[in-house]
């Protein structure tokens, strides 16, 4: 087991690392380039040399994402950030967009790229795919870095639940139309700028409930575009359903006995609520949560340099883990979920136990 034990699932802020100032790297040196696998074009960002780090955006982002921090960790290592099937500049056909066929695209790119061993690090779908891909491929993981991460429980931000309706398609028509995108942009400025009512919670205020506005209405323009509102949906419906996230994590975690594994969350997140952070911790007892008090569901946007010092400090006092097919073959037959490991307060550990309850809900 690597990196250091936390006493329970309260949120850690880890020292301080020895990391100097971080300067980043040129524009210049973060490059797109594009390979064809089985037949498709796949873009990513790459920079830098070093340990391998995979960045996996969210459903609808790309890798420009993560402009702002690829160029401080291309200091110290070699940085891949690829635009998902049906993302980006990556190609968008009519193919399967679930969260195994990404985790298969990560792997398939590194095999091409002939890196053999990552830390991957997932944002929001992308969070979800990186655990799964860590589940496929457990010989190319070295460590899991979370970030707001989809597929800890069902629930999500009902938005998103009800985007899987047959309407929806019909409605981010819409978006083409010329000037839809810069009235939306306009009114969801204007309602975040809203002063706040006396009397009504904070939590439902629009403010609190747009948070992350700049960055979900950039998302909600790229879905402009025919296909990539058709590769969106299709995405969005292999993980969501009118319950919530159909994929989800908590029955695999045992999984991670030895894996480093840090959740970064932001607190004001109203996508994938905080909490969620508190569960997947408590879920994965030899796990970090570093929280961002102050950030939404973007924390490498809201404070792009303290979201750095916190993955290079975790990489850093952690050693890779180092596969092992025999201590694998032990957990997969005689592991399990174990409840007695769970980390917390008893309201934490009954919030695992219902969400893994959920999860194994046939209906």
């Amino acid at each position: 087991m690597s990196g250091p034990q936390p006493p329970g699932p309260t949120a850690t802020r880890p020292k301080a690392s020895a990391t100097p100032n971080l300067r980043p790297v040129s524009d210049t040196e973060v490059r797109v380039e594009y390979h064809t696998i089985h037949g498709y074009r796949r873009a990513y960002r790459i920079a830098g040399s070093g340990p391998a780090l995979l960045l996996i955006h969210g459903i609808g982002d790309n890798s420009s994402t993560w402009n702002e921090i690829i160029p401080m960790l291309a200091q110290h290592y070699t940085v891949i950030a690829p635009d998902l099937l049906g993302h980006g500049r990556s190609d968008k056909p009519r193919a399967d967009y679930s969260v195994p066929a990404f985790a298969n695209g990560m792997r398939d790119l590194l095999v091409v790229l002939g890196i053999s061993k990552v830390t991957v690090v997932g944002h929001s779908l992308g969070g979800g795919v990186a655990m799964q891909f860590c589940y496929q491929f457990p010989r190319f993981a070295e460590r899991l870095v979370l970030v707001a991460a989809g597929g800890v429980t069902r629930e999500v931000n009902p938005a998103l639940r009800l985007a899987t309706l047959p309407v929806v398609n019909e409605i981010l028509t819409l978006l083409r139309i010329p000037g839809v995108m810069p009235a939306v942009r306009t009114a969801t400025s204007a309602l975040v700028s809203l002063p706040h009512v006396p009397f009504v919670p904070r939590s439902i205020s629009p403010k609190n409930a747009l948070n992350d506005h700049e960055d979900l209405v950039r998302v909600l323009g790229d879905l402009a575009d025919p296909h990539a509102s058709a590769a969106f949906l299709r995405t969005l419906r292999a993980v969501v359903d009118w319950r919530g996230q159909a994929v989800t994590m908590l029955d695999r975690c045992y999984l991670t006995e030895r894996l480093p594994v840090l959740f970064i969350w932001g607190e004001k997140d109203t996508v994938i609520p905080y909490e969620h952070a508190l569960i997947g911790h408590a879920a994965i007892p030899h796990s970090e949560l570093v929280p961002f008090p102050n950030a939404g569901h973007f924390p490498f946007h809201d404070d792009p340099e303290r979201f750095v010092q916190v993955v290079t400090g975790f990489l850093e006092r952690t050693d890779p883990v180092v596969f092992d097919p025999q201590n694998w073959r032990e957990l997969m037959s005689t592991g399990g979920v174990r409840p007695q490991e769970f980390v917390g307060d008893e309201e934490t550990v009954e919030a695992v136990l219902d969400a893994i309850e959920d999860e194994r809900s046939a209906t």
